[in-house]
């Protein structure tokens, strides 16, 4: 098994018809992951704050700059994600084809690298690096 994130990205548009059937879209939501637990395939599914409440920390320069709010040039935005651990990235697209979603909106599918797929310098996974302190988990 392998754990894919399903990241909801909107526009202003399709986060506008979201909100405008919030209840419905919420109904179906849960509906959804039920489904997900049922088949046992759900590790997690969080959504985001409006983006215009967060920060941007911008490392482009020498020191980083804090700006309010998302990029300007941004035209989707993270709004949210389901984590699942499935079979195959084909198995996570099917999940993800079925998301309640509003026209406009987007899913991406993801595969998130094991722990054993990121060594930390070369010398080994981090898992092994990190050792029974944290049970194998960053």
């Amino acid at each position: 098994m392998a754990k894919y994130m399903l990241i909801m990205r909107g526009t202003d548009e399709s986060n506008a018809a979201l909100m405008a059937g919030f209840e419905e879209l919420a109904a179906r939501t849960y509906s959804y992951i039920e489904e997900l637990v049922k088949a046992g395939v759900f590790v997690a599914a969080e959504g985001l704050d409006d983006a215009r409440q967060g920060v941007v920390v911008d490392f482009s320069g020498e020191a980083p700059v804090v700006t309010d709010g998302p990029y300007g040039e941004t035209k989707e935005l993270f709004g949210g994600y389901f984590m699942l651990d499935v079979a195959s990235k084909q198995e996570a697209v099917e999940w993800a084809k079925r998301i309640p979603a509003v026209t406009g909106s987007k899913i991406e599918v993801r595969r998130v690298a094991g722990d054993d797929e990121m060594p930390l310098d070369g010398q080994g996974s981090v898992e092994e690096r990190v050792g029974s302190e944290s049970s194998g988990r960053i």
